[in-house]
């Protein structure tokens, strides 16, 4: 009786936890937060700091400008678990605020993660949110969810292509009847564009800059195809004299920088398509290929991926939240989420 009453007072949800970005959505309203996945710690001891709630969007605000008591850190990376104990307070603060700041029950959760993460990193994330205070854990891959979630047919007998981009890692499958045929898990995505970024305006321009005003870089000349280009002011910091000192930039130079990253993308999507099936790959031909994920925002990647592979490519209506809302369809269909967990799960 005690179990059933739990169950029917619990919040249950879904979450997306992400190298960049931790979405979260609850049964029957869809995804509800969406913040960095950002913890703000005292250096050295790595405790959270609880008095400013330094997690998410407020301690991402502190990246870069921390005094040196504090870090702000990103306690995933590449799609997995870096640093356990963050993890957990990190995961502990979204799920009380997703329920509201509810105490005393503990929700039954759905966490997409990439497909290419071992056993022992799938426990991680496990043993991480149970003592978050999930009641109940199950596993769901990216491409699967991000495929729900962008309405792809997954359950019928025809190949259905999907492209996640994230922050850690690019997944990358063929799914037919509820499973994945083939998939590729590569650790190249946002934040390797990000690096690329840096790593080219230190040789070429010699000035430096930290993630953020990379990223800031990329969302606003970023580029995968020619287009119309366009230049940026970036602001960093001399790497001879040290000083403060600004430097004008423009977008094919960044697409440049971007061209080794996106090499990758493109080879794990090439790899994907030479071990589907023929009959699955025909499907393709008309079906063509979805991208999702925050890398799928990028200017011009559909023209440049749908030329490297000859495949028509699409970009989700709402790349960012595919993820969370698979997951959040799966806490609807639990039917669904049965058949792709092989059986029963365990008395969702």
């Amino acid at each position: 009786m005690l179990k059933n009453l739990l169950g029917l007072l619990s919040v249950d949800m879904g979450i997306d936890l992400g190298t960049a970005n931790t979405l979260v959505s609850v049964r029957g309203k869809g995804v509800i937060l969406s913040e960095p996945s950002v913890v703000a710690v005292q250096k050295g001891t790595h405790a959270v700091l609880l008095r400013g709630l330094a997690v998410g969007q407020v301690a991402k605000e502190m990246e870069g400008k921390t005094p040196g008591s504090i870090d702000a850190i990103r306690p995933l990376k590449d799609g997995v678990i870096s640093d356990f104990d963050v993890t957990e307070a990190m995961l502990a603060y979204f799920i009380r605020k997703a329920a509201n700041r509810r105490w005393g029950f503990r929700p039954r959760v759905v966490i997409a993660v990439p497909s290419g993460i071992t056993a022992i990193e799938r426990r991680a994330v496990t043993n991480s949110a149970e003592r978050a205070g999930a009641r109940r854990v199950f596993l769901i891959d990216e491409p699967m969810a991000a495929a729900i979630g962008i309405g792809l047919p997954i359950e019928e007998p025809q190949g259905s292509m999907v492209v996640d981009i994230g922050g850690g890692t690019t997944e990358v499958a063929v799914i037919s009847l509820a499973g994945m045929v083939t998939c590729k898990s590569i650790r190249i995505a946002g934040d390797e564009m990000d690096a690329a970024i840096i790593a080219y305006l230190a040789e070429t321009y010699n000035l430096q800059v930290g993630q953020p005003t990379a990223e800031k870089i990329k969302r606003q000349i970023g580029s995968a195809w020619p287009d119309e280009e366009s230049v940026i002011e970036v602001k960093g910091q001399d790497r001879v004299a040290g000083l403060p000192r600004r430097a004008t930039v423009r977008s094919e130079e960044i697409r440049e920088a971007l061209a080794k990253p996106l090499g990758a993308i493109v080879e794990a999507i090439k790899q994907t398509l030479e071990e589907t099936p023929p009959e699955l790959a025909a499907d393709l031909i008309d079906r063509g290929i979805v991208v999702t994920g925050g890398g799928a925002l990028l200017r011009g990647l559909d023209r440049m991926l749908a030329h490297e592979t000859g495949v028509a490519v699409t970009i989700a209506e709402e790349p960012m939240t595919s993820v969370a809302h698979g997951t959040a369809i799966l806490l609807e269909r639990l039917d669904l989420l049965s058949t792709i967990l092989d059986g029963n799960p365990n008395g969702f």
